[in-house]
């Protein structure tokens, strides 16, 4: 019998799904049937331009436009994006980073067109760069002035928009790149304290508003399978900034201390093998962080059970948002106080990450902080990566029809059609659309907003207010951000090879047997990432894993040109050229980056890695790819001894 006294429920946190594709109208068309759905929230995904300050008719957009998420290049496409979607009712959350002042300023132009005032908006940029520069790669800027535009952005959101959250602090990608739980909750409450003693030392906010602005401060986090552990690392994440808002910061008000974040349960340990298992993977991570009320989050999405394949279609992502559903709204879940509260084992778990956070938090912040540190940063997360992959490539960490129980029968789920494909057309209508969106504006008033910019940046002003004059005006994301790297300059971020370099030198020493027997000396591969591409783990792990099968590795780091590729195989000489796409452009960059090798006089052959569906395999054979590894391929050893043969093979032909 159930008792017939119903219970009070808690309300259920946001449900988004982190979504974007192709076009403004497309996307409009997708995140307006989610909404219908159920969905209660926006996540905007955009596209490898956008998120790097790139109008689609750039170079190094070629091939990447509208393919892991949505265009947005000027205002025209963020009133399309958002029509029908009042901004003064909905709470939008948008991965956008090195250019998040841009995109702020186009949502707040397309707001003010419709009479919504800056104080009714209500949603979060990610706005997160020391993890661009440690893990996902979208950024543009070196560290200090991308510090200066999300002071800039907290300050303007403090006085203009307060229910806006400025930063999200990001610790997911750490997780995706190898971070342990003690490093994720370590790295991103560094990052946060470094904004924050910014923010207060840059004399734009009163002491009178920093609470405000502590209470600002969100936070994305990943949610592994190991979801007791992650239920305890949520806890001690939220013990910690109550810790840091208290001590640090004299925040005497206990909710603004509040820790408050969002979710997506973790994409890297989603298997293009046997996929179907990536569904149960998906609820129990969930689980992580919806069991603990007193560390439950404020906002989820699921990865679609396919991301492992390529681009999930609506259906998937319907899916992951009905599991969201029947746990907030048919268990009991939402009935109850923290049910682990008391618990022994939750309790020592979460005492020994905080305690272990919070010394390496620590240490980071006397090394000047997280912005002074990436460089030691990064190496420490390439080492984590390269322990977590040699433990499944021994066995020491089962991977469920990966390295263990591999046997299969067919799945109903297979087949060509089981993701989604970006209409390549789509590419040419975007580059056709911002030239008649520049065409058709009032030159004059964009290179008037285009100077004011350009003033702002050289001069410390608020760049807030001169980004939504220049969106009204007509100006583009490629235009916005030329400006500032004019004025700021662009970093190239360590690539951290050369800190995991020699750890995994006992599975791969059948391999270095091998290449000491290679007449001619160390075969030289040559490791290269074209195109916007940011997501470098795949690359870095086995440039780490040939250092230490003991070839020569060239590696030079993320966003490269074909013809900057060639460039750099003409004069390296490599034997193997080995390239890493995970964007879903390989169909494009490929076969230009073969034909600019071929073009400087390199025959080298060339290896490919990355998410490549199935049906693409036999076109990019046919067109000079020596060989294909995508993420099933995880024994490493075989993978380098692979390598290690091509290259033998390529010498011997030279000859």
């Amino acid at each position: 019998m159930t008792d017939p006294i119903t219970p009070r429920r808690d309300d259920p946190w946001l449900m988004r799904t982190y979504s974007g594709h192709s076009t403004a109208a497309a996307s409009n068309e997708l995140y307006r049937t989610n909404l219908a759905k159920g969905q209660t929230g926006l996540s905007i995904a955009f596209d490898l331009p956008t998120q790097t300050g790139y109008d689609p008719d750039h170079v190094l957009a070629n091939g990447e436009v509208g393919k892991v998420g949505v265009p947005v290049a000027h205002l025209g496409h963020m009133r399309t994006l958002l029509h029908s979607i009042p901004p003064a009712k909905m709470n939008t959350s948008m991965t956008i980073n090195a250019p998040a002042a841009w995109m702020l300023a186009l949502y707040v132009a397309n707001a003010r067109e419709q009479g919504v005032t800056d104080t009714e908006l209500r949603g979060t940029t990610q706005n997160d760069i020391v993890k661009e520069y440690l893990s996902r790669g979208t950024y543009i800027f070196p560290p200090a002035p991308s510090k200066r535009l999300i002071v800039d952005m907290v300050a303007w959101c403090a006085h203009n928009a307060p229910k806006w959250n400025p930063m999200n602090v990001c610790s997911y990608h750490l997780q995706e790149v190898g971070a342990t739980p003690v490093q994720e909750i370590a790295f991103s409450l560094a990052n946060a304290i470094d904004i924050l003693d910014a923010v207060r030392a840059s004399g734009k906010v009163s002491d009178e508003q920093f609470p405000q602005v502590f209470a600002s401060i969100s936070f994305f986090v990943n949610a592994g399978i190991r979801f007791v552990e992650e239920v305890c690392k949520m806890r001690a994440f939220t013990e910690l900034w109550d810790r840091i808002g208290l001590e640090r910061y004299g925040i005497t008000d206990e909710r603004a201390r509040r820790f408050r974040y969002g979710v997506q349960v973790n994409s890297l340990g989603l298997t293009e093998a046997q996929p179907e298992n990536n569904i149960q993977r998906i609820v129990l991570e969930m689980l992580a962080v919806t069991l603990s009320k007193s560390a439950r989050a404020r906002s989820v999405q699921l990865p679609a059970w396919n991301e492992a394949l390529g681009l999930p279609r609506p259906w998937d992502q319907q899916w992951s948002l009905r599991m969201q559903q029947v746990l907030a709204f048919e268990t009991d879940l939402l009935e109850h106080e923290d049910i682990f509260n008391g618990s022994h084992v939750i309790e020592a778990r979460t005492a020994e990450l905080r305690d272990a956070a919070w010394q390496e938090m620590s240490e980071i912040v006397e090394m000047g902080g997280a912005f002074d540190a990436v460089d030691s940063l990064k190496g420490r997360l390439v080492s984590s990566m390269a322990e977590r992959t040699r433990r499944i490539e021994t066995g020491d960490q089962t991977v469920v029809g990966v390295n263990r129980f591999t046997e299969s029968t067919d799945s109903p789920l297979s087949g060509a059609d089981n993701i989604l494909k970006v209409d390549h057309r789509v590419e040419q209508q975007m580059i056709d659309d911002v030239v008649a969106w520049r065409e058709a504006r009032d030159q004059g008033a964009v290179d008037s907003a285009l100077a004011s910019l350009r003033t702002a940046a050289e001069t410390g002003t608020n760049i807030m207010d001169a980004s939504v004059e220049l969106a009204k005006a007509g100006g583009t994301t490629g235009e916005w951000g030329e400006v500032l790297r004019q004025v700021f300059g662009e970093y190239r971020a360590p690539t951290g090879v050369g800190a995991a370099a020699g750890r995994r030198t006992t599975e791969l020493a059948d391999v270095a047997e091998f290449v000491r027997t290679i007449p001619g000396g160390p075969p030289k591969f040559l490791v290269a990432k074209p195109g916007l591409d940011g997501h470098s783990s795949g690359a870095e792990q086995i440039a780490v894993a040939a250092r230490d099968s003991g070839m020569e590795v060239v590696y030079s780091g993320i966003r490269l040109t074909p013809a900057q590729i060639a460039a750099s195989a003409r004069d390296e000489d490599p034997d193997v050229v080995g390239l890493s796409i995970l964007s879903g452009s390989h169909l494009q960059l490929v076969p230009d980056v073969i034909s600019e090798l071929a073009a400087v006089g390199v025959t080298a052959p060339v290896v490919l890695g990355g998410i490549i569906p199935e049906s693409d395999r036999a076109n990019l054979l046919a067109n000079g790819v020596t060989a294909i590894y995508t993420p099933k391929d995880f024994d490493i050893a075989r993978i380098m001894r692979d390598i290690a043969e091509i290259a033998a093979t390529y010498r011997k032909s030279q000859k």
